[in-house]
């Protein structure tokens, strides 16, 4: 597959996805939403969808390399107090924010919700605000 043509395809994937669980089900696709409502829900009746969905988050991935014989991607050699450090940071923004980036950026910005752009907008502009200083100010990446 070219260079554009996975990215596209996963893309209209998620977008349908998306729009499937809204149409079908009245539910926004925000994942951390979907995940704290599973956990804190157990498995009560109304939470089988949840586990569903988080389930396809895992075996997707895991379904595609193993049929395309694509290699997984390396992970960044930062070490594990960064990813305890930016899991908790991810964490608390979307606490902040009211929701995650599939929640605002893909599910809001498609319903044309004001706050989910801005959130989003947030979010873009302090990924970029973080790689740009780890990636050229810090050395680190």
């Amino acid at each position: 597959m070219t260079a554009y043509l996975t990215p596209l395809l996963g893309g209209l994937v998620i977008g349908l996805a998306a729009t499937g669980l809204l149409c079908l089900l009245g539910r926004i696709a925000g994942i951390s939403g979907i995940l704290w409502n599973a956990v804190s829900g157990g498995l009560h009746s109304d939470n089988g969808w949840r586990w569903c969905f988080l389930a396809g988050l895992l075996l997707g991935p895991l379904l595609y390399h193993a049929l395309s014989a694509t290699p997984y991607p390396a992970a960044p050699g930062l070490g594990m107090p960064f990813a305890i450090t930016g899991g908790l940071l991810v964490g608390m923004g979307t606490r902040l924010g009211g929701g995650c980036t599939s929640g605002h950026g893909v599910c809001g910005i498609g319903r044309l919700s004001v706050r989910s752009l801005m959130a989003t907008v947030t979010f873009m502009t302090t990924g970029i605000a973080t790689v740009y200083l780890l990636h050229h100010v810090w050395r680190l990446v």
